[in-house]
């Protein structure tokens, strides 16, 4: 045990049944060893939902997550997480101001409010759930996408989809929906970057966004593998583009993936589209199948891995000593309309 590990397991002791820490799926192993809970962030933030007898949850994630679990938690408990410029760069890339231009230049030429849904993917801002919730709109996980996206289309017949652009196209695809009736909306330009008409034909309008670790999955890396292992089976993410989708086995969410692996028979063979540190645990956990990279690239999630034994530490040891560091939270009038999307959500799954 090294001197760091020594000492996040004594502040754990100190702290006992006050304390709960979240470990994302994306998590080195070295810190997620010392998870009480593991999975994806909604699965998290409900997990700390329930620990309602633990006082401080500490997020071993990405800012979003731990604003989502600061959202479903108790009024008296505190969530931090152990380096606040640990974002997503796919959560950065809608803000509430963009997207409220966005909705304003629709609203010039059809009825918005009675037209189109919001839908945000969790891997969001809380103020971006908290205006899909002010506008009847939803949250939605790449586990639900399909369920969410059907309830908002009985409910409207278009869709404001954010931040990934990827996973809504390959979710509204999948459900039959004509790529002719999806339109890419880039903040930048006016409309989006499209002509009226193309606007008003469409049923899908997809945020210019992007997760940057399933963004370097290729399609050639899809048919290399093929070429060189006519057993393998390649399963992504369904962040990843459209043509690499197209290509795979299957598309699933981190979940959906772990599954997978767990359930299939010794021997099977997985090239895997998905962040690097999910894919190396599963390769050790599962030695009796073969798992590798879907790239040979390894694609790591850089701000998932600013989480560090280091800082799990300084949190953890001033918590035992009675100070609070790093906490993360979202303001009441945020928080609940943010939870109504939330809920949305719940009901539409």
């Amino acid at each position: 045990m090294t001197k760091l590990e020594s000492r996040i397991r004594k502040a754990k002791e100190i702290l006992g049944d006050s304390l709960v820490i979240l470990g994302h799926h994306y998590q080195r192993d070295d810190v997620i060893q010392f998870a009480d809970f593991r999975g994806d962030s909604l699965k998290l933030a409900r997990d700390a939902a329930n620990c309602q007898d633990a006082k401080y949850i500490v997020f071993c994630g990405v800012h979003f997550m731990a604003e989502t679990a600061d959202v479903l938690s108790q009024p008296d408990q505190v969530v931090l997480l152990p380096d606040l410029e640990a974002g997503c760069p796919l959560a950065e890339m809608a803000n509430r101001a963009d997207v409220e231009d966005a909705w304003a230049q629709l609203g010039e030429m059809m009825d918005v409010e009675n037209e189109v849904l919001p839908i945000t993917y969790v891997n969001s801002s809380a103020a971006l759930k908290a205006f899909c919730g002010q506008h009847g709109g939803s949250v939605c996980t790449s586990s639900n996408a399909a369920s969410v996206l059907a309830w908002a289309f009985e409910r409207r017949q278009r869709v404001l989809f954010f931040p990934d652009q990827h996973l809504g196209r390959n979710t509204a695809k999948k459900m039959g929906i004509p790529l002719e009736e999806m339109v890419l909306w880039n903040p930048s330009l006016p409309l989006g970057g499209n002509d009226v008409e193309a606007l008003k034909r469409a049923r899908v309008f997809l945020w210019r966004g992007f997760c940057n670790v399933h963004q370097r999955f290729k399609p050639e890396h899809v048919t290399a593998w093929r070429e060189r292992d006519p057993e393998i089976r390649v399963i992504v993410h369904p962040e990843c583009e459209m043509a690499v989708v197209d290509l795979a086995d299957e598309a699933g969410s981190t979940a959906y993936i772990i599954r997978r692996v767990e359930e299939s028979p010794p021997g099977t063979r997985w090239a895997i589209g998905t962040e690097a540190n999910l894919v190396n645990r599963l390769k050790h956990e599962h030695p009796e199948q073969f798992v590798a990279s879907l790239s040979s690239e390894l694609s790591y999630c850089r701000t998932m891995n600013l989480i560090t034994l280091e800082k799990l530490a300084r949190v953890l040891e001033g918590l035992a000593e009675g100070k609070v560091v790093n906490q993360v939270t979202v303001p009441e009038d945020v928080a609940r309309y943010a939870r109504v999307a939330l809920e949305r959500m719940l009901e539409a799954s």
